[in-house]
């Protein structure tokens, strides 16, 4: 049987074969993106590469990245929906394209030396063509000639096999790949577009090749690009012949740990093992998302507030279960001994995932019993069919700390409905009075490299070049947030800076600002780098060969880019606000005029 490890180590053996060079994973933590909480695919980290800039390992890239996504949480506990998830990923970047990227990809399957997955169990859907491209008709003829028979070989529209990034810039057609199940299609029409279940998707393989303009038009880029991501949870299922995610080698210690504490067994009762999947993939999820290098703590915005809301999701399910006090540390705990190895960075912050489980969790217990009382209350003269105000929701949120998620959940139990409109109102006022806000959306993110972002970027290494020189080498970047209007930056640090110490900051920065330094890139190893003086703190998951960016004498640090050519381009910065970000942990937002 093929284990988990095996399955990476596999991969990754694969491609090097092929002329990739394998890089590390990114963060969980997106850096300079606005757009999203976490890092939601493979590809998202190197968006920038797919858009033109040069990868300093090259043009062939492969890797295992840690991904959360959080828009299919309430799907969490069916067969295969995960919030966290490992992705493996090749990459492209203007070299090869659909000949040896589906070549590639039926050999990897396929063949005995790797995964030898039975052809006849591999169905394929492609682009079936619009107004705006082609029908896909290459990648189609490319399967059959691998072997793929035409009659699994199925043609679908632009929301099943197109992809782009936002709402402009590159994108294009893509192939899916998906594993056969023994169940009959449900009707003369069963396709991988169906949810039947017959048809699991493993592998997808995106081709841009075209550039989507602001106006609507699509234009074949120059230089085309391969996207792939393989599912490993999905796929270790199937080389081990589980019917879920939750029985392979990843899931089985946790599951038996949740049953040894809850004295209950999975795959009894449909509620309980419902129930041990949400505690198991909630606490794996909040294990990597405290873990994480750039890793954040439980609050009410932003990253912070899907974590609490996955730690509180898994301790109401817990106490549906029996589990004792203080579980999700006792769970946390196998799941570091699962991925320690192949992710140090979990055992290097095991206090503060042990820390900060067990605040939260007792934390939601003393409020958990007041606030099901106080939905009793609102609930008690209601009948079937009635929905609770958003007023009240959001008091149960604010007073009780109950996730909008949650009411809903509970609410659903009684046959009840929840004004989630008249919750966001109320949600709404909250956040213009206390400015703060877990559900802001931007404009930018990762695609979007104009030239303001790219000052806007420069001007946060000035920043923490600031920070450092005030407050000692101590401080370092602990996340960032870039849109066209302003910077946001979060730095260790453990306490309120003042405001007229921000003056000071920005009088530093200015200074740098005045100075009209060059500012220059070089390509260097991590030890040439770390030798130089160039800041950086995550060096364990840099790859070989590694960007500096210098800004005169000023600042130093390793870095992806975008950047200004000199500081003097950037205007006049001011800091308009500062305030906590999570323990230990500050944020500044600042502006370029």
């Amino acid at each position: 049987m093929t284990t988990a490890a095996e399955l990476r180590k596999k991969y990754l053996n694969f491609f090097e074969e092929k002329g990739h060079k394998i890089i590390p994973s990114a963060s969980l933590i997106p850096e300079n993106d606005p757009t999203v909480l976490f890092t939601p695919a493979g590809m998202h980290p190197l968006v920038p590469y797919l858009l033109g800039e040069p990868h300093p390992s090259g043009n062939r890239l492969c890797n295992v990245q840690k991904c959360i996504r959080t828009i299919d949480i309430d799907e969490v506990g069916d067969a295969s929906h995960l919030t966290f998830f490992e992705m493996l990923g090749n990459w492209s970047l203007g070299d090869y394209f659909k000949d040896e990227s589906i070549a590639w990809s039926y050999e990897f399957l396929t063949s005995e030396k790797w995964l030898a997955i039975d052809p006849k169990r591999i169905a394929i859907s492609v682009f079936e063509g619009d107004e705006n491209a082609p029908r896909d008709e290459v990648s189609a003829q490319l399967w059959e000639e691998c072997g793929i028979a035409k009659e699994r070989i199925f043609y679908l529209p632009a929301e099943n096999n197109w992809w782009i990034a936002g709402t402009a810039g590159p994108c294009g057609p893509d192939t899916e790949i998906f594993y056969i199940s023994d169940d009959d299609p449900c009707s003369d029409d069963c396709s991988p577009a169906c949810d039947c279940g017959k048809y699991l998707e493993i592998w997808n393989n995106v081709f841009m090749q075209y550039n989507k303009t602001a106006d609507r038009k699509y234009l074949p880029l120059e230089k085309k690009n391969v996207d792939t991501g393989m599912g490993l949870d999905r796929t270790i299922a199937v080389l081990q012949g589980k019917s879920s995610v939750y029985e392979t080698d990843l899931f089985a210690p946790i599951i038996a740990k949740i049953e040894e504490l809850s004295n209950k067994k999975y795959n009894k009762d449909e509620e309980i093992t419902y129930a041990m999947r949400i505690v198991a993939d909630h606490c794996r999820t909040a294990v990597f998302i405290l873990g994480d290098e750039r890793g954040v703590t439980p609050s009410n915005l932003d990253q912070g507030y899907i974590l609490r809301r996955v730690v509180r999701r898994a301790v109401r399910y817990g106490r549906s279960l029996e589990l004792p006090a203080q579980f999700t540390w006792q769970i946390a705990k196998i799941v570091l001994e699962i991925y320690g190895e192949v992710y140090p960075e979990l055992i290097d912050n095991k206090t503060r995932i042990h820390d900060e489980l067990n605040k939260e969790e007792a934390k939601f217990a003393k409020t958990l019993g007041r606030g099901l009382r106080e939905l009793d209350k609102l609930t008690n003269t209601m009948q079937q069919g009635d929905t609770i105000d958003g007023k009240a929701a959001f008091r149960l949120y604010d007073t009780f700390g109950f996730p909008i998620e949650i009411t809903c959940e509970l609410a659903k139990e009684r046959n009840l409905k929840v004004d989630v409109d008249g919750f966001n109102n109320a949600f709404t006022a909250h956040q213009k009075i206390s400015s703060q806000g877990a559900d802001q959306k931007f404009k930018g993110g990762l695609a979007d490299s104009g030239e303001q972002t790219a000052k806007l970027h420069t001007a946060t290494h000035l920043l923490l070049a600031a920070l450092r020189a005030k407050f000692g080498d101590d401080v370092n970047q602990r996340g960032s947030n870039i849109t066209a209007e302003r910077a946001r930056f979060d730095f260790n640090f453990d306490r309120k800076v003042t405001r007229e110490e921000c003056d000071d900051l920005e009088v530093w920065v200015n200074n740098a600002i005045k100075a009209d330094a060059p500012i220059t890139m070089e390509e260097m190893s991590v030890d040439e780098a770390r030798s130089s003086g160039a800041v950086g703190i995550f060096t364990s998951k840099y790859q070989d060969v590694v960007k500096v960016y210098t800004a005169g004498e000023f600042s130093k640090e390793i870095c992806g880019g975008p950047h200004a050519k000199s500081t003097g381009e950037l205007g006049t910065f001011k800091i308009k606000k500062e305030q906590s970000s999570s323990a230990g942990v500050r944020r500044i937002r600042a502006t370029l005029s």
